[in-house]
């Protein structure tokens, strides 16, 4: 998270507390709220992912690059692994379209993180929370749950 000030870091520590420590696995998810609310909970079901990428939300994988490259990804989703979020987030929006190929998404905006199976995503949540993404949720079943229901999309 190179280029984070001390405040950025505090703010994430902050917000990584609040949820929980962001090292435990995620908890089961729960009812959600299909407009991305910022009361939800912010646990997404496979289905309720599948719906909303119909409606083209922005979708982060927070994995390492090996793990996509040697596992596949979830279709439509891009990859930003966990150590360069806070940086990303916080980019100029022509550097983050240049870097990720992908219009860089507002603080309002709807924007869904997942990972393996739920603690990087959880992380990624507190992370843009903390610099006030008000619009974002979590797959919490991640790629593993993904590959139960359909096979992965290879990069």
């Amino acid at each position: 998270m190179a280029g984070m000030g001390l405040g950025g870091w505090w703010r994430a520590a902050r917000a990584l507390r609040a949820a929980g420590g962001g090292w435990s696995r995620a908890a089961a998810p729960g009812p959600t709220c299909r407009g991305l609310c910022a009361a939800a909970e912010p646990n997404l079901s496979y289905r309720e992912l599948k719906d909303l990428k119909k409606a083209n939300v922005l979708h982060i994988d927070v994995r390492e690059r090996w793990e996509i490259d040697r596992f596949g990804k979830i279709p439509e989703s891009i990859n930003i692994p966990l150590g360069e979020l806070m940086e990303a987030l916080q980019m100029d929006p022509t550097e983050f379209k240049e870097q990720y190929n992908q219009k860089m998404p507002s603080k309002s905006d709807p924007v869904v993180f997942s990972c393996l199976a739920g603690t990087r995503s959880k992380q990624a949540l507190a992370f843009a929370m903390s610099l006030g993404f008000n619009r974002v949720q979590q797959y919490a079943g991640g790629f593993d749950d993904w590959v139960k229901h359909e096979p992965p999309e290879k990069k």
